[in-house]
């Protein structure tokens, strides 16, 4: 039987492809929706007992709120 995602793993895709809009237009809210892609996917790798998309997305959700926290007004207008 098929582990059901209930849909999150098509969330985690559509805010991964926002979020790589919104951080190639230089807007910070892209960590945000990355964030939200990581935690999504971290639902999934539970669901399918995927250790290693468990992990990944704690160390990517950790990357980019460090991305998001260390982001500076100067960088949008380059």
């Amino acid at each position: 039987m098929h582990p059901h995602f209930y849909g999150l793993d098509w969330l985690a895709m559509i805010f991964s492809l926002l979020a790589l809009s919104l951080l190639g237009q230089k807007n910070r809210l892209g960590f945000i929706c990355f964030m939200a892609a990581n935690t999504c996917w971290l639902f999934v790798g539970w669901r399918a007992a995927s250790i290693a998309i468990v992990l990944g997305n704690l160390v990517f959700f950790a990357a980019n709120l460090r991305g998001y926290r260390r982001w500076k007004i100067g960088l949008a207008t380059g």
